[in-house]
């Protein structure tokens, strides 16, 4: 199961959001409304952090992603 975060979508202008997290199963449609409240709600997407951890660590002569992926290393 995987966690996902998801917040509620205003119904005025000035409402703040609210935010949750629901366990799904990757297969599970998007939720659109909140499992309790009935209000309308929105998946929000987070992350990209494992991505740059993954490109670090496949160019271990760049210490700390230095490269940014030009493959040009200042060291």
């Amino acid at each position: 199961m995987t966690t996902y975060v998801y917040e509620t979508i205003p119904a005025a202008p000035g409402q703040k959001a609210q935010r949750f997290e629901v366990q799904q199963s990757m297969k599970d449609a998007p939720l659109t409304t909140h499992p309790e409240k009935g209000v309308p709600v929105r998946r929000v997407i987070l992350g990209g952090f494992g991505i740059i951890k993954s490109i670090e660590k496949s160019m271990p002569e760049c210490e700390g992603g230095c490269c940014c992926g030009s493959g040009e290393c200042p060291n």
